[in-house]
């Protein structure tokens, strides 16, 4: 039911004006919209909305990512604009914070001003997924034929 349609990405902040300033400035996303209870932007096609909130304990853990072509570029491009990259003692990660997975995806994180782990991936080689070609799709799908065997008449000249 929801397969084809469209996400929407959250994340919260006690302090909107620090957020906007964050995700419009520092990122380039693009303000859609903003109300008492949300700052709505453009990321990539996705909504997200920057939830206003009273009080905040950030999770401890990704809470949103970009996919990105060149994460080196990306990252010293953010760095230029003030964002520190996160350094994990137990993580093998290059002079820009960049890790890379046993997939081969390369990976960095930063946090948002209220403490949101965020994040940039490369991904080189696109996952290995297997899609049904339709006829196996169809199959899938169809209704079982009878096992019942009808005797045809016939054709009379």
């Amino acid at each position: 039911m929801l397969r084809s349609r469209p996400i929407i990405a959250f994340v919260a902040t006690t302090n909107p004006a620090r957020a906007k300033a964050f995700y419009a400035e520092t990122l380039g996303l693009r303000l859609v919209s903003e109300d008492g209870f949300a700052l709505a932007f453009d990321a990539g096609g996705t909504m997200l909305r920057v939830a206003i909130v009273q009080t905040l304990q950030p999770a401890g853990y990704t809470v949103l990512g970009w996919i990105v072509p060149d994460i080196a570029g990306a990252a010293r491009d953010l760095m230029k604009r003030g964002v520190v990259f996160q350094r994990y003692e137990w993580m093998k990660q290059d002079e820009l914070g960049i890790w890379t997975s046993p997939s081969g995806a390369r990976i960095a994180w930063f946090t948002d001003p209220d403490g949101n782990t965020l994040s940039l991936t490369q991904i080189d080689r696109p996952p290995k997924t297997r899609i049904a070609p339709k006829r196996e799709a169809r199959r899938a799908t169809a209704r079982p034929r009878s096992r019942v065997r009808t005797r045809r008449r016939p054709k009379s000249t």
